[in-house]
């Protein structure tokens, strides 16, 4: 089975920044992060790198797929865990673009001490799950869809 490259997307955030925002307005919470990715972020003693990179591949994702935000919600991408891999879960016009192009998003993150990244790639290719991982969940949306 081949894959053709569609998009890559890559982003990077400042921990710090993140930090200062939730803080600052913990509705955020709710408004960016899915429950999914909130419980699996809120169990661990790194809170704030591991939302950052998942906030960093939100962007990263909405890139590769040429859309950036608009018209979509930052719950419309969520990195859920599969096996200690990270996964991507559209919903929403994202999910629409991916299923109307035939496409799977692949997504890799890390941070240190002061970033986040993410970087996405979206391959088309013949049938669901080209290269066997599992990603590219595209659902009818999260919880409040």
């Amino acid at each position: 089975m081949f894959a053709v490259l569609y998009g890559i997307g890559i982003d990077h955030v400042e921990i710090a920044r993140v930090r200062r925002a939730v803080v600052r307005r913990p509705r955020l919470l709710e408004r960016i992060w899915t429950e999914e990715e909130l419980a699996t972020c809120c169990g661990r003693h790194d809170l704030y790198s591991c939302l950052a990179a998942r906030f960093a591949a939100k962007e990263a994702v909405l890139k590769a797929l040429g859309t950036g935000l608009s018209g979509c919600r930052w719950r419309d991408v969520a990195v859920a865990l599969r096996g200690g891999r990270p996964e991507v879960r559209l919903y929403g016009r994202p999910a629409e673009i991916a299923r109307q192009k035939g496409l799977e998003v692949l997504v890799s993150l890390s941070h240190d001490r002061r970033y986040a990244v993410a970087v996405a790639v979206a391959v088309r290719g013949e049938g669901k799950d080209v290269f066997g991982f599992g990603g590219g969940d595209a659902g009818a949306g999260p919880e409040d869809h």
